[in-house]
């Protein structure tokens, strides 16, 4: 389908594309083989500008919003869902300084991330805080003109690769969600260490650390916005980048029908091709049908997040769930049109499923987007009755 992109979103999406094809497919199993961190490809994107294009010119950046990061990372996540992780995961570290940072601070930080001199990681998770956000343990002392930062988070993505870090941490904790503080911390800080990498099923690519805080420094200049905000920006951050996992789903699965359309084509039994079997003529065309639907949730989702309204909850945790669900029976079902060669290694579709699970956990999981939707129903709902 032609979506009306504008000529500037037609050249970062074929951009994107070409980096993807002439830069990821040739190494992607090689680096999830070997568990490698993506810095080859990091450094194109870098050179070539993609890591500006959500950034505000005035910053660097190409003043791009959600739709844009949405094509781009749809591109790259049709070769390697590790690989775009990679690279999707600086700018959500970047959002928290752009929705509250300071002038001071979008200038220091905002324009080396978007010219790709350093990558960002963002860090909310903890081993007893997933899916209860809430309940983070990691504590930050006001003491003079610095806090003292105590605490781990877990599974972050470009831990020990990124050089700067939004951390969201508890200044209050009498004070529940609203006793959450955001905060810039930048690798090498004293105190600020990194823990094992994590061995993962899938986007083994990328990177995901422990973060350790022993008695870290940091200054008060780098608290984002002001002490309690911290909860606030992580949500509104994830109500803006959760689009951003759609397109991952949507990449991911387009790339496993492509494959599986392919492999149809070459592979005899029976001495027809299998494509010519109405069983396999359903199977590609419900694919295709399912990754058409949630591409067009998760574009109209971004554009309508660009047009800056005011409640966007609901339909950003709409635009993960759907994508993700889909992006998972499209893999699936790729693997089984392969037959037993899907369940090898020499083949993309192996490799494609392994990755495609962890879209539907973190972010939040589908689950608890559920949670978030039906909330949103019933807000809508009691206010309807209100009026």
């Amino acid at each position: 389908m032609d979506y009306f992109l504008t000529e500037d979103q037609r050249h970062v999406q074929a951009l994107a594309r070409r980096i993807a094809e002439e830069k990821i497919v040739p190494i992607r199993a090689e680096l999830d083989e070997k568990e490698e961190f993506p810095w080859s490809v990091m450094k194109v994107c870098a050179e070539t500008g993609l890591f500006g294009v959500c950034i505000p010119e005035e910053y660097g950046g190409m003043g791009g919003g959600c739709f844009e990061n949405c094509v781009v990372v749809e591109e790259l996540s049709k070769a390697c869902l590790g690989i775009s992780v990679s690279y999707a995961a600086s700018l959500l570290g970047a959002y928290p300084i752009l929705l509250g940072g300071s002038e001071e601070q979008k200038k220091r930080y905002l324009s080396e991330i978007a010219s790709g001199k350093r990558l960002a990681a963002f860090a909310l998770t903890e081993p007893n805080a997933g899916s209860d956000a809430q309940g983070i343990r990691t504590e930050a002392k006001r003491v003079g003109d610095e806090y003292i930062l105590n605490g781990t988070k877990q599974w972050i993505t470009n831990g020990g690769e990124a050089e700067i870090y939004t951390v969201i941490a508890m200044t209050d904790r009498r004070k529940g969600g609203r006793g959450a503080t955001a905060f810039i911390l930048e690798k090498g800080m004293e105190g600020f260490t990194f823990g094992k990498k994590e061995k993962k099923l899938g986007i083994r690519a990328s990177s995901t650390r422990e973060l350790i805080f022993q008695d870290c420094k940091v200054p008060k200049e780098n608290v984002i916005g002001r002490e309690g905000m911290g909860f606030i920006f992580a949500m509104r951050t994830f109500d803006r980048t959760r689009p951003g996992i759609g397109a991952q789903a949507v990449g991911v699965a387009q790339g496993a029908l492509d494959a599986a359309v392919n492999y149809a084509r070459e592979r005899e039994q029976f001495e027809k091709k299998i494509v010519s079997f109405q069983a396999i003529q359903h199977m590609l065309a419900d694919m295709a049908i399912q990754i058409e639907a949630a591409r067009a949730f998760v574009y109209a989702v971004a554009r309508y997040i660009d047009s800056n309204p005011r409640d966007i909850s609901k339909v950003s945790a709409m635009s993960k769930v759907f994508p993700s669900d889909t992006a998972m029976k499209v893999v699936v079902d790729a693997v089984q049109i392969f037959g037993g060669y899907g369940y090898m290694r020499d083949y993309p579709v192996e490799k494609m499923m392994r990755d495609a699970k962890i879209l539907q956990i973190y972010e939040g999981t589908n689950q608890i987007q559920r949670n978030v939707i039906a909330l949103e129903l019933v807000k809508e709902a009691a206010s309807k009755r209100k009026k």
